[in-house]
């Protein structure tokens, strides 16, 4: 009996060395990379979470920075989170913030250069659009206007298509064509959400050049004002 048995457990290690042998090899790369790429999935997760909360904290020093006007802060925090983190959304939010400080405070180039930034490196598509039509205003403030044409001449999301027009209104009123820019406001009081705040601004230079929307809603058409 016990031959027997070991007889057939002999069998049996028999058999499994055979099916090592012959799928050994392939099961185990099978595993390592299985398994490989559980660690590598956890690493990258692991990654991407670091880098978020170190942008995040550089991210909160350039608006503390902002907040008390040290514009020595601003910029070396600013500089630091470009290099480090320019991906992140934390850069990009950073960046518009710092821009719109450096353009309330007058300094135009500065705020050009940053919005430049933004809408080349920045990893999100809404930021890079927002910079865009930021960087337009400031083109227009610098009277650049064939820069801000550029600009506004690109491609854009079409969420932001109302206020893309509304920036090329405003262009094209600096430019003196009056007309085409009533076409321009037209659009994107036509594009706006009617919730949407920003929507009442265009209806305000619409009126400012003789043009009720509300009658060129009702009418299909452009009524200027009597």
């Amino acid at each position: 009996m016990a031959t027997h048995l070991d007889l057939e457990e002999q069998e049996q290690i028999d058999q499994l060395k055979h099916f090592w042998s012959r799928w050994g090899t392939p099961i185990t790369g099978v595993l390592v990379v299985a398994f490989g790429g559980f660690a590598a999935w956890n690493g990258w997760q692991y990654w991407q979470q670091r880098q978020s909360v170190q942008a995040a904290a550089l991210a909160d020093a350039v608006q503390v920075a902002i907040e008390s006007k040290d514009d020595g802060r601003v910029a070396q925090s600013l500089k630091d989170i470009q290099e480090k983190y320019a991906s992140t959304q934390q850069a990009g939010l950073a960046a518009l913030a710092a821009a719109k400080a450096q353009a309330d405070a007058g300094k135009l180039d500065e705020a050009k250069a940053t919005l430049t930034w933004v809408s080349e490196k920045a990893g999100d598509d809404g930021h890079k659009a927002v910079a865009r039509l930021r960087l337009a205003a400031v083109l227009m403030q610098q009277k650049d206007l064939d820069g801000a044409s550029k600009v506004l001449s690109g491609s854009f999301p079409a969420e932001f298509a109302g206020v893309q027009a509304d920036r090329q209104g405003d262009l094209l009123q600096l430019q003196g064509k009056a007309e085409e820019a009533v076409q321009a406001y037209e659009r994107a009081y036509k594009a706006l959400d009617p919730q949407n705040e920003y929507r009442r601004l265009v209806e305000f230079k619409l009126n400012a050049l003789g043009v009720q929307p509300q009658t060129m809603a009702a009418s299909g058409g452009t009524e200027t004002a009597k």
